[in-house]
């Protein structure tokens, strides 16, 4: 039989306050909101980065056009179909996507699109990295 979850809530607090430093307890749980915000921020504005030069055609980092990097990436690298649809809504998801999760609007959905997204990337392209200078990619 399961307590109610004010009971056990009431007991992990009573056992977090038990703990060597219960000061920490009051800061984690003011500090927890504006951590999430933080995290959900800096990883949307590292998603914007990526996706802007790709939406805007510009150059970013080392790649004169990353629109065209990942469309070849797809087409040649991972070879599946409807490379140019594919390349848009990474740079979309990214671009749009990013700032929607740095503004916290629809996180939990965009969060999951860019999970598999990066999941497939590093699954597809595996020990090769083959995108930015042949180096791992800050967001993977």
């Amino acid at each position: 039989m399961q307590l109610p979850i004010q009971s056990r809530d009431k007991r992990r607090s009573e056992t977090t306050q038990r703990l060597a430093f219960p000061f920490l307890h009051r800061f984690y749980a003011h500090a927890e909101p504006l951590t999430y915000a933080s995290l959900r921020a800096v990883l949307g504005v590292v998603l914007v980065t990526h996706g802007m030069p790709k939406l805007l055609r510009t150059s970013h980092g080392s790649m004169a056009d990353p629109m065209a990097g990942s469309i070849n990436l797809i087409e040649n690298v991972l070879h599946l179909p409807a490379a140019p649809v594919l390349a848009m809504f990474v740079a979309l998801l990214e671009g749009a996507g990013g700032v929607l999760l740095a503004i916290g609007f629809g996180t939990r959905l965009i969060a999951a699109m860019v999970v598999v997204q990066m999941l497939a990337i590093c699954l597809a392209l595996g020990p090769t990295w083959p995108w930015i200078d042949r180096g791992i990619d800050f967001r993977s």
